[in-house]
């Protein structure tokens, strides 16, 4: 097989890649910005509202490893344009909701558009790239996601500014419509094994995630404890069952084939330890701005941003050094700068300076995406070809778990810590930094 595309063909197949993923991870963070709009609108109540957001994260949890294995069994460039084509035509139906089920429904249509995006970019970056520059596109895909984060409030408000929030989905539409034209013309066409999907495999897979998020989103909410206690029960025994079934397939929806190569285990492990740092910091770092120092909210945005604006600046790179160093070393480093920032912030001054807090959460953003790239290298380049769908999907599925803990955490250190909570939350966030550090050093 070819290794890698020829230029100018990597460079409009690496386009198409860049514009659906800042077109998902945007969705992920421009409707927070108009759900009071889109509440009003609807005639809803904040409350019902929130599902906009949840039915998309749903969504995507549920079907990013089912989606993964289907890229596998059919060909990775099939699923990224089926689900840059699903969730095109989902934009356009958001954007012309007259209803809050309709918008919902519309957003879970979307969210599986943008798992079919998500499931297998890392897949197909693989088949891009040449082997020799693969970290380079990895860095690249890095680089994508952490602008289309920075920029995603911005940009909300932006749009908000000068139009109404059916626009937030419209823009979608051309930008779909000429990713979608690209794709066609340049995606590389990838080994199929054509192995058929176990549905009770994939049901298993959404109750075990889905109930996850579901608990993590109910330990937050006054009286939710038991709800939340159940969900995670149940997601617990769905997930044992889940994995026992997987140990006697061929073609596992859940990668135990993967998750039994050491490299492939530790970097998913140092992974999921970075991503709940991560959560854990930004779930506590806005409270800490706007309650204890008494900042606005576009002054808390500001201080937020020199985290994502680090990434983009370090993570292309990280992942060119990684095609030239051993990048379980590289990451490593990365997580003990991220570790060594996460124990700085939480060092403050009691009245730290806007100076005071940019540099360190720089270094954080810096240590985090000298991290990123050559673990996602690894663990991508740590499967066999033919199984780079399962790595991909179980990646983005990690980076969701580890999302997810995070979140659940800060929650419990809310609940349980009457004072000092961001301090805890960030201390915390270093010491699982650290562990990652030591965990990526055994490979």
């Amino acid at each position: 097989m070819t290794d890698g595309l020829p230029n100018p063909q990597r460079a409009f197949a690496f386009l198409t890649i860049a514009i659906a993923l800042t077109m998902a991870v945007l969705d992920s963070a421009i409707v927070n910005v108009a759900l009071p709009t889109i509440a009003k609108y609807l005639h809803a109540s904040p409350a019902d509202t929130i599902w906009v957001v949840n039915a998309y994260q749903l969504a995507i949890t549920i079907s990013l490893l089912p989606l993964a294995s289907l890229g596998d069994s059919v060909g990775y460039r099939h699923v990224y344009w089926s689900g840059l084509a699903v969730f095109t035509g989902a934009s356009l139906v958001c954007a012309l909701s007259t209803s809050l089920p309709m918008l919902a429904l519309a957003r879970v249509a979307q969210g599986f558009g943008a798992a079919g995006i998500m499931s297998v970019n890392i897949a197909l970056v693989r088949f891009i790239y040449p082997q020799a520059q693969l970290g380079r596109g990895v860095g690249n895909v890095a680089l994508v996601v952490a602008v289309a984060s920075a920029a995603g409030p911005s940009v909300g408000a932006a749009i908000l500014s000068v139009a109404t929030w059916h626009w937030l989905f419209l823009v979608n539409v051309p930008l779909g419509a000429v990713a979608l034209i690209v794709a066609a013309r340049t995606l590389p066409r990838t080994p199929a094994s054509g192995h058929r999907l176990d549905l009770l495999s994939v049901l298993l897979n959404a109750l075990t995630f889905g109930l996850l998020i579901v608990g993590v989103d109910q330990i937050g909410k006054s009286g939710g404890f038991g709800t939340a206690l159940a969900a995670f029960a149940v997601a617990a025994i769905a997930g044992m069952w889940l994995t026992r079934r997987e140990l006697a397939q061929r073609h596992p929806l859940l990668p135990i084939d993967l998750l039994r190569l050491p490299v492939f285990a530790l970097s998913m492990a140092t992974s999921i330890n970075s991503f709940a740092a991560q959560a854990l910091a930004y779930v506590a770092l806005p409270f800490y701005f706007e309650d204890a120092l008494h900042r606005s909210e576009a002054t808390t945005g500001l201080l937020m941003t020199p985290w994502p604006l680090a990434i983009a600046l370090i993570a292309p790179i990280a992942g060119r050094l990684a095609d030239r160093r051993p990048p379980g070393k590289l990451a490593s480093i990365g997580l003990l700068v991220l570790a060594s920032g996460l124990a700085l912030t939480a060092a403050l001054p009691d009245k730290p300076s806007a100076a005071d807090i940019v540099w360190r959460l720089a270094l954080c953003g810096l240590g985090f995406g000298f991290f990123q790239s050559p673990n996602n290298k690894l663990i991508i380049s740590s499967a066999p070809r033919e199984r780079s769908g399962g790595a991909s999907g179980i990646q983005s599925t990690g980076r969701l778990v580890g999302q997810s803990l995070g979140t659940a955490a800060m929650a419990a250190i809310f609940s349980l810590a009457a004072s000092r909570q961001t301090e805890i939350a960030l201390a915390l966030a270093a010491g699982l930094s650290l562990v990652g550090s030591v965990a990526g050093a055994l490979r």
